[in-house]
């Protein structure tokens, strides 16, 4: 019987645009690997992220607002999926491989830190390397996943997580995908949450932009996702159109005033900022006490790099709980 994935590769072959990312013509792994009878390479890229660790910690890291309490308002995890599935639509409409878009949005968080761009801020400064959650992501995936094996991602893959956020753009379209749909899903889940939290109204955004990009976040959507496919038909860049992008450049600014420099959404940012820096503190003068995996990468790649990858890798709500067992007294129970 003929190999499920090679019909599924022959396939791509007559389905797919002529500026798609082929699987059978991936640059491949850094490890070299025997292939999987049923799926691709970018399948099993994005088989393999779905089950990592890094993965299922996103569900408790900060989206925009720390630690809500209502069952609505995204997290790290639920902004992945809305990436993913905005994502998609782009890559099918344009006829480009939707597996390789696929893998590259579940995992273009992996290195995420606890309390969103707040944590990354703050290890930023720490550390004496930086810190960019788009460079962790790969990290996490090469070097840290699977007990320090890596998950052994394609170059493909790998080159659209590190792309995502600005700097050089992927090489592949299906990684400049990743970028624009990036943008698309955050900035209206976090208009919708906004609104959730009583920080601002859609009456609020100037009615200029509602006019042109959309009267609801529905509409804001399949409007931005248009242009995008509309403009993206040919050539090797993914896109909207100029008049179209100065619009979603000014709703971008307006979240900023709006929401993102919000006093009432950023009023705790000051104390978890101030509780990573305690636990970068503490573990750099205490690397012993550090899991046994990250203990092998300082000796490996240094004490700062040991301690910040640990760091990256809470969640919220673990990184809470570390600092309450070394910094918070625990009273005796009679």
């Amino acid at each position: 019987m003929e190999k499920i994935r090679l019909i599924t590769e022959e396939n791509e072959k007559k389905i797919l645009s002529p500026r798609a990312t082929l699987a059978c013509e991936s640059r491949g792994r850094s490890r070299a690997e025997d292939e999987c009878d049923i799926r691709t390479c970018f399948q099993r890229d994005r088989d393999r992220i779905i089950h990592s660790q890094s993965f299922r910690r996103l569900k408790h890291k900060t989206q925009v607002f720390l630690a809500p309490s209502g069952d609505h308002y995204r997290t790290r995890l639920t902004h992945t999926l809305e990436v993913s599935q905005i994502a998609r639509t782009i890559a099918r409409a344009l006829q480009l491989n939707e597996d390789l878009t696929e893998a590259i949005a579940l995992g273009h968080d992996l290195g995420h830190t606890p309390f969103g761009h707040a944590g990354e801020r703050a290890l930023d400064a720490l550390s004496p390397f930086g810190f960019k959650h788009f460079e962790q992501s790969v990290r996490v995936a090469e070097f840290i996943e699977k007990d320090g094996k890596g998950l052994n991602l394609t170059d493909e893959v790998k080159n659209g997580i590190l792309c995502h956020t600005r700097g050089e753009e992927a090489y592949t379209l299906e990684g400049q995908i990743i970028r624009i749909a990036d943008h698309i899903a955050y900035i209206n889940h976090d208009i919708d949450d906004a609104i959730r939290a009583g920080v601002m109204t859609e009456e609020m955004i100037p009615l200029d932009l509602r006019l042109k990009l959309g009267m609801s976040k529905g509409e804001r959507i399949d409007s931005m996702v248009q242009n995008v496919v509309d403009n993206s038909q040919s050539g090797d860049k993914i896109r909207m159109d100029d008049d179209y992008y100065a619009y979603f450049n000014d709703l971008h600014e307006f979240m900023f005033t709006a929401v993102y420099r919000n006093p009432v959404c950023k009023s705790e940012e000051v104390k978890a900022v101030a509780m990573i820096e305690k636990l970068y503190d503490y573990y750099i003068k205490n690397t012993d006490k550090l899991p046994g995996d990250y203990i092998a990468i300082a000796e490996r790649d240094g004490e700062e790099r040991a301690v910040c990858d640990y760091i990256a890798g809470m969640s919220d709500n673990y990184s809470v709980r570390m600092f309450n067992e070394l910094f918070v007294p625990k009273f005796w129970l009679e």
